[in-house]
């Protein structure tokens, strides 16, 4: 049974790992049993945050203005797991963001984990859910900030020491890891054509540009094109 290990929980700007952003990563490492660091980290996405975003995680805008982009805290966060292996509940989710940002990055992301959301619902089949706020109410942990990375990683690694203690020698199988994988969509980053007209637009219809140009990929682009065109209209010679 897994006993060491990075709990990780991340937030985002949508449920898209190959368009959408990371927002917040949240990380506790445990080496047998006892946590020994945290990691806690907001981005800035270089986009706004949509009101949605904002009323599940509460975090704003103005919260990730001033932040570091992915591109400086990803490498962080990849030397902070070290060689260990990921925890999460719904882990896919997490490590589909991680490894899709990995690659855009040129890093190596190869990764094997654990699921807590697999193991609750192989244990737990008579419960009306296997959500994590729903568990750490089962099991009495608390869970007083949900949705914000931090708090759920810690709350996720604490829900896996409580299931490894009540079924750990029952069912070891499922405390053991298995390889992450990830299908890798490669992104096109914007064209240098893009670049231009994007900022000519900005600029003739008075827009602040509220996003780093240089992070868009084409289809960001193309979109943020097209947006301003159909409620601004074309640029006037």
């Amino acid at each position: 049974m897994v006993d060491s290990y990075v709990c990780v929980d991340i937030e985002t700007s949508g449920i898209r790992s190959k368009w959408d952003k990371i927002i917040e990563i949240g990380a506790v490492k445990v080496v047998h049993g006892k946590t020994v660091d945290t990691f806690s980290e907001l981005i800035n996405p270089g986009v706004p945050l949509s009101p949605f975003i904002t009323q599940l995680t509460g975090i704003d805008d103005s919260m990730v203005k001033d932040c570091e982009p992915i591109e400086v805290i990803l490498p962080k966060f990849i030397s902070f797991s070290e060689d260990y292996p990921l925890l999460g509940h719904n882990l896919a989710f997490d490590f589909a963001f991680l490894k899709q940002n990995a690659e855009n990055l040129n890093y190596q992301f190869e990764k094997n984990g654990l699921d807590t959301l697999k193991i609750s619902r192989k244990v737990h089949r008579e419960l009306e859910s296997r959500s994590l706020e729903y568990l750490c109410g089962y099991y009495g942990i608390a869970d007083e900030n949900h949705h914000r990375a931090f708090n759920d990683a810690s709350v996720t690694s604490q829900l896996y020491l409580k299931l490894m203690e009540k079924f750990g020698e029952s069912n070891p199988e499922l405390f053991e890891c298995s390889e992450l994988k990830h299908k890798i969509k490669k992104l096109q980053p914007i064209t240098d054509k893009q670049k231009k007209y994007l900022t000519d637009l900005c600029r003739y219809h008075k827009i602040t540009m509220d996003f780093d140009l240089e992070l868009l990929s084409r289809n960001e682009a193309s979109k943020k094109i097209d947006k301003i065109l159909a409620e601004k209209g074309r640029i006037l010679y």
